[in-house]
Formats: structure tokens, C-alpha cells, sequence
């Protein structure tokens, strides 16, 4: 009986385990990803379709135009450089966050507030 319970537990805390890493993974993914949002909109949902929404692509799509930019291999006005401080796992990352995300419209911009 003894085994069987120490058994147990320690199935317990690997689950528990690995479901602490796998939320800290899907934050620290969606931090990277943050750094998207200026231009690609909140969670990659493009005001306009320029520049392109990442919401919903295809995640080895993304990786792979993201390590084509960091490598000088398709043209950018800033990309380029943005990609280069990112390291491959972090681009997987960054890749695998935005394939996450349902594709749709842009949120609309919070109303300003009158009366300052």
C-alpha cells in the first residue's frame, strides 16, 4: 500500500509541475509577444490588415517568416532588427503564442475621458 501512495504522489506533483511550466511558459510567451502589439495590434489583431494580423497564422508560418527577417532574407523597415534580439526558442515562442489566438477584428480603443 505504501509504494502505491508514495506512487501517487509523485505523479501528483509531476502534473503539478508541469502545469506550473506550461503557465509560466504561455506568460512569458505572451510578454514577448507584447512587443508585437505596438505595430501588429493587441494579440496581433491589425487595425486595417497593415501591417499584417498574426492572430490565428499558422505557427510554423510565423517562425518561419520571423527567422527569414532575422536573417536579412525578406525585406522590412524595422522587422529585421526587432527579430534579431530574439533567440530561436523565443521566436517559437512568439510563433506558438500568436497561432493561439483567434483571428478577428482589432479591439476598439478605449473612449477618452472628458471632464481633465
Amino acid at each position: 500500500m505504501r509504494p502505491l501512495a508514495i506512487g501517487a504522489g509523485c505523479a501528483l506533483l509531476l502534473l503539478w509541475g508541469g502545469t506550473v511550466a506550461h503557465a509560466q511558459d504561455s506568460t512569458y510567451a505572451r510578454s514577448l509577444a507584447a512587443t508585437c502589439f505596438t505595430c501588429h495590434g493587441t494579440d496581433g489583431r491589425s487595425v486595417g490588415g497593415i501591417p499584417p494580423s498574426l492572430a490565428g497564422q499558422s505557427k510554423q508560418y510565423l517562425l518561419q517568416q520571423m527567422k527569414a527577417l532575422r536573417a536579412g532574407q525578406r525585406p522590412a523597415t524595422i522587422m529585421h532588427q526587432q527579430a534579431k534580439g530574439y533567440t530561436d526558442e523565443e521566436l517559437e515562442l512568439i510563433a506558438g503564442y500568436f497561432a493561439g489566438v483567434t483571428p478577428g477584428p482589432a479591439a476598439a480603443a478605449p473612449a477618452a475621458r472628458s471632464g481633465y
